[in-house]
């Protein structure tokens, strides 16, 4: 498997942007779509799992994947 991002959500609203087993985010961005715009910019072939952000069921342990 290539490189791979995960876009999650931080408690003051804002999205980390980081590899697997990162001690510290790549970025931090304002938005989901800045910081899943700038997983792609930096590497257009990675995969890129977003969390998802809707309180929805059980919590925020759904992932979709671009």
């Amino acid at each position: 498997m290539g490189e791979e991002y995960f876009v999650e959500q931080r408690p003051d609203s804002r999205y980390n942007v980081s590899k697997p087993n990162a001690e510290r985010p790549s970025v931090v961005t304002d938005t989901q779509a800045g910081g899943i715009a700038w997983a792609k910019e930096t590497n257009p072939d990675a995969t890129i799992h977003v969390e998802r952000v809707r309180d929805i069921g059980p919590g925020r342990d759904k992932w979709r994947h671009l």
